[in-house]
């Protein structure tokens, strides 16, 4: 038997966006289910048009918890899911997980108190990869290394402080119906353009390696490949969108794609000298590769350097062949009031 509510606890909705996610479903939601964290919880599925059988999953959870509640997402796209959830639910704390995002036991808690002490309007935490197969190992020992992703304090960890974002987040439902939810325009980059505006508003995002995410990474090097061509082509829009959002860590994977291009030119049609700046890129990303892989087998270490260099390459191809178009499409959209009814 549960036990009875905390009423000094606020009451938190949690809101999910997934799509095609009959692999982890039922375990993010369970994990859900089972925080410890004595308030009012409910949990509110966005649908997109799945696949496989999400749905079927998701009418189970809502048949077993009166807990569970779904909307519909018929565009599929994550920021319109993510409004559709938060626009269903009641509840001053809002949490946003994705389909296959495991919270640590105590996430919900944790946050909630992070909240009061910090005055923070959105807090978040560790973006911890884990995979399943050799694959998803190599990806995940990528994605939370620096010389995967650089300083940033949700892949890599770090101490407690101010965020320019945070991996997921947990807000006050106050500062997302102030900035009027998530611009839906934004395919991806949309946690961090959302929380360039709540900065921008004098609000606080507030970084603490006490909550931990699990997250399981793309199956596939085609998936990453996409993955991170989206990130760095949505990540351009933002900059375009906002100006001074962008920093030297940004343009790290777009300089090293001119570089290698460069040095490929080069070394075919002038000097075999030019090679050494591809060269010197392998060379990097395989001893970075070292520490990186420690602990795991040998077939998963022998793939992190092919992590690492799609990662990079393509989040570099994707920022530097990004469309304008789509900043001016992104740009006329403004800040849609998508969380009041019409």
């Amino acid at each position: 038997m549960n036990a009875k509510p905390d009423v000094q606890l606020p009451a938190v909705s949690v809101i999910m966006p997934v799509l095609d996610e009959e692999r982890h479903l039922r375990g993010a939601v369970q994990a859900i289910l089972a925080q410890e964290y004595a308030g009012e919880l409910e949990v509110v599925i966005a649908l997109g048009p799945s696949k496989d059988r999400t749905d079927e999953i998701a009418a189970q959870l809502v048949a077993e918890d009166s807990r569970v509640h779904t909307v519909p997402n018929p565009t599929g796209r994550t920021p319109a899911a993510l409004n559709a959830a938060i626009k269903a639910s009641r509840h001053p704390v809002v949490v946003r997980v994705d389909g296959h995002g495991m919270l640590s036991q105590n996430y919900i808690a944790t946050a909630v108190r992070l909240l009061e002490e910090t005055g923070a309007q959105n807090v978040g935490g560790i973006m911890h990869a884990e995979g399943e197969n050799d694959w998803e190992h190599a990806v995940a020992a990528a994605m939370t290394s620096k010389i995967g992703v650089g300083n940033a304090a949700f892949h890599t960890g770090g101490e407690a402080g101010p965020a320019q974002t945070v991996y997921l987040g947990v807000f006050r439902r106050a500062a997302l119906e102030q900035q009027g939810g998530y611009n839906e325009e934004f395919i991806r980059a949309q946690d961090w353009e959302l929380n360039f505006r709540i900065r921008e508003a004098g609000g606080l995002i507030w970084f603490s390696p006490e909550l931990r995410v699990s997250y399981r990474p793309r199956p596939s090097v085609k998936a990453l490949a996409k993955q991170y061509k989206d990130y760095g082509r949505w990540r351009h829009v933002v900059a375009r969108y906002h100006s001074g959002s962008i920093n030297l860590r940004y343009l790290a994977p777009p300089t090293a794609v001119c570089a290698i291009a460069a040095g490929i030119v080069v070394g075919a049609a002038l000097t075999p000298l030019g090679f050494l700046i591809p060269g010197g890129y392998l060379a990097a990303i395989a001893l970075g590769s070292l520490p990186a892989g420690k602990g795991l087998p040998l077939k998963a270490r022998l793939q992190i350097p092919v992590a690492l260099a799609t990662m990079h390459m393509c989040w570099g191809f994707g920022f530097l062949t990004s469309p304008k178009s789509l900043a001016r499409k992104v740009i006329a959209s403004r800040r849609p009031a998508v969380l009041t009814e019409a």
